[in-house]
């Protein structure tokens, strides 16, 4: 839990903000749904970029070079193109359009106001393969699986407790039994370590260096939390154990009679 939480919050971290003599975006805009999916420059076989974009992020991943991520706060028109904001140094912007059946984007440097975008900025045209070339499934499958379930967990988890809990469930549960498995976890993390990834500039290269020790990484991290939260030992994870003294905490009431135990006397046990 400690490392799926610590992966969304810092793809979420960082607030937005308006740059001086911009106009105010829109926050209940998102990408349209007709420019949604996976877009890639080059040969189908053999592309040498991917552009997946959801409601509300964009990931970009280039065989070589930069790779990007962006969580957009909102959207707003410029002209032809559609103006999106994300989090992050800087407000990092990404201008999209849809051209007939292709898309355009344009990355725009940070310091031309957004009444002189697009200016020189160089735009880049996207096409869709008619099927998802194998290498670039296995390699980022997860990841924008990941990106998808992270924006169900933050309409979810808006609300209550309960709702959040049961939506991480749904998003997790490959096998829908209800119960979160040791791999079923171990999935959420790799995805959650190809975002931040990206969102560090990592290219499909790097990724692809980096898996093994991500995979050996998330199994740990995965075994981990069921070991801490399987209460019934049944080698998987509930709801119920998931919301063990999340949803009562306001009712440890504690008790008034005895007297204060120094914490300082747990110490050697927490630090074995």
């Amino acid at each position: 839990m400690k490392a799926l939480l610590l992966a969304c919050l810092l793809l979420l971290a960082a607030p937005l903000a308006t740059p001086a003599g911009a106009q105010p975006l829109v926050p209940p805009a998102t990408v349209p749904e007709a420019l949604r999916g996976t877009w890639y420059r080059g040969e189908c076989d053999r592309p040498d970029q991917m552009l997946h974009l959801t409601p509300r992020s964009a990931a970009r991943v280039p065989e070589s070079g930069n790779g990007r991520l962006y969580r957009f706060g909102g959207f707003r028109p410029l002209g032809d193109w559609l103006l999106g904001a994300a989090a992050g140094p800087d407000t990092p912007r990404l201008l999209l359009r849809g051209v007939r059946d292709a898309l355009e984007t344009a990355e725009p440097e940070t310091k031309l106001r957004d009444d002189r975008l697009p200016g020189d900025t160089p735009p880049l045209a996207w096409h869709r393969c008619a099927q998802q070339p194998t290498g670039l499934a296995l390699l980022h499958g997860e990841g924008v699986a990941f990106l998808a379930a992270l924006e169900q967990l933050e309409a979810a988890c808006a609300g209550a407790v309960p709702g959040c809990l049961e939506a991480l469930r749904r998003q997790a549960d490959v096998s829908d039994d209800g119960l979160l498995s040791p791999a079923e976890l171990a999935r959420l993390l790799r995805g959650a370590g190809w975002a931040l990834a990206v969102l560090r500039g990592a290219d499909a290269r790097a990724l692809l260096a980096a898996a093994p020790r991500a995979a050996e990484q998330a199994r740990a991290q995965a075994r981990l939390l069921v070991d801490s939260l399987d209460y019934d030992g049944d080698g998987r994870i509930s709801v119920t154990e998931l919301a063990q003294d999340r949803l009562r905490f306001g009712l440890a009431l504690g008790n008034a009679a005895g007297g204060p135990m120094p914490l300082e006397t747990l110490r050697p046990l927490l630090e074995r």
